[in-house]
């Protein structure tokens, strides 16, 4: 008998046709693990719903937030770090492991749950952040969070908080990991993209040598809705999108939703 370590992202539940598609997300093996890797939803009460559902099916389920979680409008109750900080409760409160738990060990293996957010700096070096940002609304190429996210908090002060915090966290941890994340850490799997603009939302420079430097076996991710696998310096990062019904259902058949990370033997 084996137990599998199984990942998932982008759920976004409020879409009908994702229903079903979440409703197959079962263990193998009543011993699995599951990861979600953020964008489970943007309302505070169906996030934790579906968080919960999937608890109760697999012995073990970490979860790290992406920016669909951190969506808020202005006469939301929580908006910015504060909506962050009532998640994790709600998750401590279902038995979902989040980003400021002790690190879980899977077959020897640290599973890693972080929130780095991002800084604008997955751009072109000839631009400012602010040119930046400027070319991508003169395109038209703007993703939401400039307008759910930003008026609430700043995000690139959040972002290199994070990162303080997460860096020293790691730099505890001996022998091999698996990094999650919502955002890609490095670059090579947003170039692959068709907007270029869209990168600026899509993470920071300063993750790309988290890989090697804390000995990771894979980094397991979403936000892109490019599922697969990109090696980069000899590491897979993963991406395990499920995405919106346009996406998923031209995806090639036999395609792993939940993908089998890491398997060990009972």
């Amino acid at each position: 008998m084996t137990t599998t370590l199984w990942a998932v992202s982008d759920l976004h539940a409020a879409v009908k046709l994702n229903g079903p598609k979440i409703a197959e997300i079962q263990p193998a093996d009543p011993s699995d693990w599951l990861i979600v890797a953020g964008d489970v939803a943007e309302r505070f009460e169906l996030i934790v719903e579906v968080m919960k559902n999937l608890a109760e099916r697999f012995d073990t389920v970490i979860w790290v937030p992406g920016n669909h979680e951190l969506f808020c409008r202005s006469a939301d109750r929580y908006r910015g770090r504060e909506k962050y900080a009532m998640l994790v409760q709600a998750m401590r409160s279902i038995g979902v492991i989040t980003p400021e738990d002790r690190y879980p060990v899977f077959g020897g293996v640290t599973v890693a749950p972080l929130f780095t957010l991002y800084d604008y700096s997955f751009r072109s070096r000839e631009f400012t952040v602010d040119e930046a940002l400027q070319a991508a609304h003169e395109k038209s190429v703007v993703m939401t969070d400039e307008f759910a996210i930003a008026p609430f908090v700043d995000i690139r002060g959040w972002c290199w908080d994070r990162l303080a915090y997460t860096t020293k966290r790691l730099s505890r941890i001996s022998g091999p990991t698996i990094l999650v994340n919502h955002w890609p850490l490095v670059q090579e799997p947003v170039q692959q993209m068709k907007w270029a603009e869209i990168a600026l939302w899509c993470g920071t420079r300063h993750t790309r040598t988290w890989p090697k430097r804390y000995d990771a076996q894979a980094v397991v991710y979403g936000h892109l809705h490019m599922p697969g696998v990109t090696t980069v310096d000899d590491v897979d990062h993963i991406e395990v999108s499920l995405g919106y019904p346009r996406e998923w259902q031209h995806y090639p058949p036999g395609r792993p939703f939940p993908y089998p990370v890491m398997e060990v033997e009972q």
